[in-house]
């Protein structure tokens, strides 16, 4: 669970950092929020013990990893 809760702090502190950096351009509000609503989700989810089994699943880990790269590529060629 800490290395999800991790990767969510990641995804929220780079999103509200990327609207912070880039406040003037147009759009901005929608690319940030794609960036820390999923790392808020993630974190908010490894508070849900009942999302702990699902969460541990090497598919959903794969997939979890996929996403955050992703989305940490976007923040950083947005």
């Amino acid at each position: 669970m800490n290395n999800y809760r991790m990767g969510g702090y990641l995804l929220f502190a780079v999103g509200l950092i990327n609207l912070r950096y880039q406040w003037g351009e147009v759009g901005i509000m929608q690319r940030s929020a794609a960036i820390f609503i999923p790392g808020s989700l993630i974190i908010l989810a490894t508070f849900i013990t009942s999302l702990h089994k699902p969460l541990m699943k090497r598919e959903v880990q794969y997939m979890m990893a996929f996403l955050g790269l992703a989305l940490v590529a976007f923040s950083v060629v947005n």
